[in-house]
This record gives C-alpha cells, structure tokens and sequence, in this order.
C-alpha cells in the first residue's frame, strides 16, 4: 500500500496529480480515522481520502522516469488499429481506461483519439475526452520527466501542443 507524506505529489484517478497538503484525524461515530486531503494542481480541487481506502480508491505515487518513456513510446506508437465501432461504444471503452488511473492505458487513449482526429472529425464527447486525457498525462509527464524531454520528441510534441 502507497504511503505519502504532506508535500508529496500523488495521482488521483479520474482527476490527475495532486499535492498532499495534510494528513489529519477525523473521528466519524466514535472511531478516529486517518485521512490524506490531497488539493489537485489542475483545478485547486480539494478531496480528502481516507487512509484505508487508498488501494481502492486507486491513489498513487507519480512514475518513474523509466515509466515516462514507455509511456512517451505508447503515445509514439502509429501503427495502431482502431476500433471502427461507433462513437459512443469507443468512448465508453475509452472512459473506461481512464478511470483505471492506469498512465498507459490514458496513453493509449490519448494516441488512439488524436490519430483518429487526424482521420476524421471526433464527436465532441471524444474531443473532450481527448482533452481531459491530455491534461492527465501531460502534468504526470511534466513532473517525471523533464518538459526538454517532452519538447524534444516530435510525434509528443504534436499530440500536446507543445
């Protein structure tokens, strides 16, 4: 199970990287328990995350360097197959791999939505969700890596509009 000290960045499912700004007790029908409050970077949001609960809720710590390259290699991939199901089909099984918090899975999303785009005109469900992909692996990949590194790399370059 990850543990996290106030000031550490973590990653929060669904809606990205985080600071710890507080580990504190809350006592909810005479039981104390432990709590992270965490502020996300994207937005200022605050959400407080009961120790227990960090497994399942899918918290955890920013990648490792070695992590950002496979995930830079996923998002250089090209030679993919998308699926030509519906629009509303793919979206669900992209939205899906994003609740996971799993980086390569938003990765691959994030790929598969902007070769489609290139292809054809996205629904604006996809293009938000293109959007929101994006903002999750940029800031991940920002802190792993350096952004040199990102800016170095065409293919990512182009893909988050650097």
């Amino acid at each position: 199970m990850a543990s996290f000290k106030v000031g550490d960045n973590a990653v929060y499912p669904g809606h990205g990287v985080g600071k710890v700004t507080a580990i504190e007790t809350k006592e909810i029908f005479g039981k104390k328990h432990e709590f992270y409050t965490i502020q996300i970077l994207e937005n200022g949001m605050k959400i407080m995350i009961p120790k227990d609960n960090v497994e399942s809720v899918g918290l955890r710590p920013i990648i490792s360097r070695e992590e950002a390259a496979k995930v830079i290699e996923i998002l250089k991939e090209t030679n993919v197959k998308i699926d030509n199901q519906t629009w509303n089909r793919r979206y669900r099984e992209y939205m899906e791999k994003i609740k996971t918090g799993s980086v390569f899975e938003i990765a691959e999303v994030l790929r598969d939505l902007f070769l489609l785009k290139v292809d054809k005109e996205l629904s604006f469900g996809e293009r938000k969700m293109l959007d929101t992909a994006r903002g999750l692996l940029l800031k991940e990949l920002s802190l792993a890596t350096s952004r040199e590194e990102l800016s170095n790399e065409e293919e990512v370059k182009a893909i988050f509009g650097l």
